[in-house]
Order: C-alpha cells, then structure tokens, then sequence
C-alpha cells in the first residue's frame, strides 16, 4: 500500500510538473523492474558444493560489516557537513534570482541540504546494492565455471548489469523527483514566483551529496582493497612461495572483501557522481541559455539531460540481454575470449545510443528560432560517444594483456623487481597522453559546434558553446550502464577465482576463471578512464557555472581568468599541489595499513606452524578486521 501511494505521489507531482518528467518515471520504474528479474535470475543459479559456499559466507560478511561501518561513519560526517552548509545558506546574500523569486534565505537553506542528504543517501544506496549483487553472484559464477566459460560470464555480466541499472537509474529518479516537488511546491512559473530556467540551480546539493559519499567510499574502500592485496601478496607469494588466492594465506578472505568494497560499491558511487555533476550542471547551462534565447518553452533544454539517461537504461539493459551463454559449450570447449563478447555488447549499445540520442535531439532541442540547433547538437553527442569509444579502447591498449604495454612489463619482469617497477611507472605516466589528446580535441570542437548552431542572445552573440559541450559530455555518458555493468564483472570476475583457488576445483575450472580475471581486471581500468574523461569534460561545464554563480553573486560580468595576476596564478599552483599532496596521503594510507596486514600474516604463520600443510585453519577473519579498522582510520 505505502509503495502504490509513493508511486501514486510521484506520478501527480510529474504530470503537474512536465509530460516529460512522467516518461522519466516511467522508464526508471521499469529499469528497477527489469534489474528485479536480473536479480531473480542470478540467485536461482546454484552455488555449488559446500566449500565454495563456506568461503563466499566469509567474504559476504566481511563486506557488509565493513560496508556498515563504513557508510555509518560516512553518514555522520555527512550530517555533521549539512550543518555547515545550513550555517552559510543562512548568513550568505541572496542572489537577484531569489529575490525576484521571492526564495527567502531560510527556504534556500533548507532546500539546498534537503537536495544534498538525498543524493548522499541515493549514491549511498547504489554503492550497498552494487556490493550486495557481488558478494552473492561470486559464487555462482565460481559454481557455473565448472560446467562452461559462457555461462559463468553470463552470469557475471547479468549481475554487474543488476547494479549498473540500479545506480544510474537512481541518479536520475532521484533528479527528476528533486526537481516536480521544487517545480509543484514553489509554484514555478506562476505570476510572482521563480522561473522554471533557475529551478536547475536549487539542484546543485544533490550533487554535492553524492560527489561526497563517492570520495569517502572510493577512500575507504582503495585502501581496504590496496592495503589487503599487497599484505596478502608480499607475505604469501613472495615469502612464502604459495600462489595467489590459496587458503592457507590469512589474508586472502580480505583480498577478495576488497574486490567489493573498492570496486563494485566505490566504483558505483564514482559514476553516480559523474553523471549526477553532468545531469545537473547541464540542466543549468541549458536554463541558462533558453533565459538569454528567449526560447518559448525553456523545459526542454532542461529536461534533456535526463531523457537522455532514461534512453540510457533502456539500450544497455539490451546490451546486456545480448550476451548469452549458448546452448552447447561445455568445459571441453576452447574458450572464447571474454573481451571481444563484452565489446561486442558495447559495439550494439553504442549503435543504439547514437540512434535514441538523434530522435531524443529533435524531440527536445528543435526551436522555431534556429531550426538547424539540434542537428549540431546531435553531432556534439556523436563527438561524445565518439570519445568515450576511444577512451575504452585506449585503456584496453594499455591493460589488455594482448597488447604490446603489457607484454612489454612482462619482458620487464625477466630482469628483475626494480625494472619491472621503472617500467610500470612510466607505463602509467604515458599512458595519460593520448586521453589528454582526446578529451582537449572534443572540447573544442563540441564547444564550436554548439557556438555555430544559431541560438544567439539579444545582442547577437552566439550562446550555445558550453551546451555543446554539455551534450557531448551526455553523449559520453550515454553508454554508462553498460561501462559500468563491464566494470562491476570484474570484481565479480576476480571473486569468483579467489573462491576457486580456495575450494580446490580441478585446474580446467581455474583455467576458465583465470581467463574471465584478467579481462576483468582491463574492464575495471576501462571504467576509471571512462570515468575520469567524463569528469574531465563535466569539471569544464561546472568551471563555467562557477564563473556564472560568481557573477551573479558580484553583480557585474565574469568572463575570463587572467592567469597573469599574481594571485590567480599562486591559486592554480595550489591547486595543482593538492592532487599530489592527496595522492601521496592516499599511498601513504595504503601502505601503513598493509604493514599491519603483513605483520598479522606473518604473526599467524609463526605461531600456527600446521596452516601450510592444512593441519590448521587460518584466522581470516581477524585480517578482515584489521583492514577495515585501518582503513577507515586512514580514510578520515
């Protein structure tokens, strides 16, 4: 009853609100059906023999105790944040847009840290199903790579498209709801009241929100996930000579509890964020310009985004329907190339973003006043996608154990741990080049299609640059359900080999593990450049509303920085300084909390001398502790 009254509530406020908002709904609701019946399907897979479910046990508990901790403390520092901004809402000047709207400082206040603890707790609830799918697909995947390679991918894939679906669809309900009750509550567009092209900029705390959840949780979890790998991996590979995920190493349980709070739910909360900065500021670029156009009907520059997000959910849940285990493989079978499956399925949603992005391009941007706009807007998208396919595969280049960076590390190895390192690190420092290239040529030239499309102000001068920009950066997120579904299999991917290795399965069932792992393994740094170049393109747009809120605040024009000035130039400097200060604690982080894990090995091993020839059991669970105590620690 209380579900059928929300959904009741919702749909009023949407049909009061815009036709368009009701679509939106639509199409979520549906998304969390259809992840629903992937959810069903995944869990109806069996789990295997009894020791494979033991170790899963393990690992499901050790994330989600530490998922607890971790979004508890996340949560009161979230609240403890709310306050302040409450405080600076209430004794910060209101801008000419409030008062014309009649928005006292109280109300402002109030909305802005209603928005920003509904997107803390809309990424906070990705991240939790993201983890919750994992801990539970790993071992049916583990189980169905005894009979055949497809159908343990299947199974993967499914269950990172469960999370996938749910985290992006939760951005954009959770937009679209912010924006019908702010547009429903404060009267938007009646005599007196605010105009539906400043309603975008009461929406700026939600994304604030969910860009705090996601730096605490990829936080929190890349040091649990780091700290735990490299404890396990130096004590009992390199000390002990016994390979990786083996069941006599301590660590090895918190190994794998990494692969889910620091990829699957970290990761999730990452994209959330990207897309929810590039929903939002988008919304407001495009209210922005519609103002200076003097376009009619403003809401569909508005509404884009998030029609364009809702096509996003519907083509990669067929993208992820495309990859299907086939009737007669079997484990005798050669298996097939994980990779080249997954890109296919990347290959039909790319086709199908491209075709749902031009028809969504003429429903919502076609204007009386340049009506040729939305055909140079529909080319900023394609330069969008066009992107986000060259950042996938530019990072499969550089991580894809088929191409000649990685084979070249390998031969590095031969001579021993230092050159292996030298050539490691400067494997990682080129390989930013080509998607600096990438993303400085897409800039530019959606920002010229957008400034060449006809919409221009009273004065003449053209106005659609930054939202040509703005639609590429949609155009690059277009596919993130799918991105993220190929991001998710991996953790899942890498679980489901630790759980392998640990049971003892014969070695044609590691063999095809092994294999699913390290496609995994380029999936999950495909969705890091994915997710950066989308940031990157997304921190263009949000500098300029930056400069936009400046002026209005300022009251005179604001057009440019002069880096000229002593002060501005002193700004970028720390500015710069700040990534390396971060990355250096962040390092630091991981490598006081793996001394601690490899201390706890070591201890273990000494004082159990039966847990090499298996005569006794390894304390797993007292790793798993030390890890999310340390890392939560350091986190703050």
């Amino acid at each position: 009853m209380l579900l059928l009254l929300g959904f009741g509530a919702i749909f009023y406020i949407g049909a009061s609100t815009s036709p368009i908002i009701v679509f939106v709904f639509i199409v979520c609701i549906i998304s969390f059906l259809f992840s629903v019946y992937l959810t069903k399907w995944v869990l109806s897979k069996d789990e295997g023999p009894p020791e494979m479910i033991q170790i899963s046990d393990a690992i499901r508990d050790g994330a989600e105790g530490f998922f607890r901790t971790q979004y508890g403390t996340i949560s009161k520092m979230a609240m403890l944040l709310a306050l302040v901004i409450l405080c600076i809402y209430l004794f910060r000047s209101t801008t000419p847009q409030q008062e014309s709207s009649g928005l006292g400082r109280l109300a402002s206040a109030y909305i802005t840290v209603a928005a920003f603890l509904l997107g803390a707790l809309c990424s906070g609830v990705a991240g939790y199903v993201g983890m919750w799918v994992s801990v539970r697909a790993n071992v049916r995947v583990s189980s169905a790579a005894r009979r055949s390679a497809r159908e343990a991918l299947q199974i993967a894939v499914r269950a990172g498209g469960l999370s996938a679906i749910v985290v992006v669809g939760m951005v954009v309900i959770g937009i679209a709801i912010l924006y019908a009750t702010f547009y429903v509550w404060l009267g938007v567009d009646s005599p007196g009241s605010m105009k539906v092209t400043d309603l975008p900029l009461l929406l700026v705390g939600y994304g604030f929100g969910a860009s705090f959840v996601a730096l605490f949780a990829q936080l929190g979890g890349g040091i649990f996930t780091k700290a735990a790998d490299v404890g396990a991996d130096l004590v009992g590979k390199v000390e002990q000579g016994i390979p990786e995920d083996d069941p006599r190493n301590p660590a090895v349980i918190a190994d794998l509890v990494g692969d889910n709070v620091g990829d699957c739910a970290a990761r999730g909360a990452d994209l959330f964020e990207s897309i929810a900065a590039e929903i939002i500021s988008a919304m407001i670029l495009g209210g922005t310009m519609a103002q200076r156009c003097k376009i009619e009907d403003p809401s569909g520059f508005i509404l884009f985004p998030l029609v364009v997000h809702s096509f996003d959910l519907v083509i990669s849940s067929i993208g992820i329907l495309s990859i299907r285990s086939t009737r007669d493989s079997s484990v005798k079978s050669p298996i097939e190339d994980p990779m080249a499956i997954l890109q296919k399925g990347y290959l039909i949603t790319i086709f199908l973003a491209v075709l749902t992005f031009v028809a969504s391009t003429y429903w919502m941007l076609y204007t009386e006043q340049a009506p040729s706009a939305w055909v140079h807007f529909a080319l900023c998208e394609l330069v969008g996608i066009i992107t986000a396919y060259i950042f996938v595969w530019i990072t499969k280049y550089y991580t894809d154990y088929k191409h000649g960076p990685v084979r070249a590390l390998a031969l590095a190895s031969t001579t021993g741990h230092g050159t292996n390192i030298i050539a490691g690190v400067s494997l990682g420092l080129e390989s930013t080049a080509l998607p600096v290239l990438v993303i400085s040529v897409s800039i530019v030239s959606s920002f010229w299609l957008g400034h060449t499309a006809g919409l221009v102000d009273e004065a003449g001068n053209p106005t659609g640059g930054l939202f040509g920009t703005a639609v590429a950066t949609m155009g690059m997120l277009s596919t993130a359900a799918y991105v993220l579904t190929m991001d998710m299999f991996g953790p899942i991917a890498d679980n489901a080999g630790g759980i392998v290795e640990m049971s003892q399965q014969p070695e044609s069932v590691r063999e095809i593990t092994d294999v699913l792992d390290a496609v995994g393994n380029t999936t999950k740094a495909t969705t890091k450049g994915f997710a950066i170049g989308s940031a990157a393109l997304a921190s263009f747009l949000l500098f300029s509303a930056y400069m936009d809120e400046v002026a209005t605040f300022a009251r005179e024009p604001f057009t440019q920085v002069d880096i000229a000035i002593p002060e501005v130039f002193v700004g970028g400097l720390l500015g710069s300084m700040l990534i390396f200060l971060f990355s250096a604690w962040a390092c630091s982080a991981v490598g006081r909390t793996a001394q601690e894990v490899v201390n706890e090995v070591r201890r273990q091993f000494i004082e159990r001398p039966g847990i090499m020839d298996y005569k006794e059991k390894p304390d797993y669970g007292r790793c798993v502790a030390i890890v999310a105590s340390a890392s939560l620690r350091e986190m703050v």
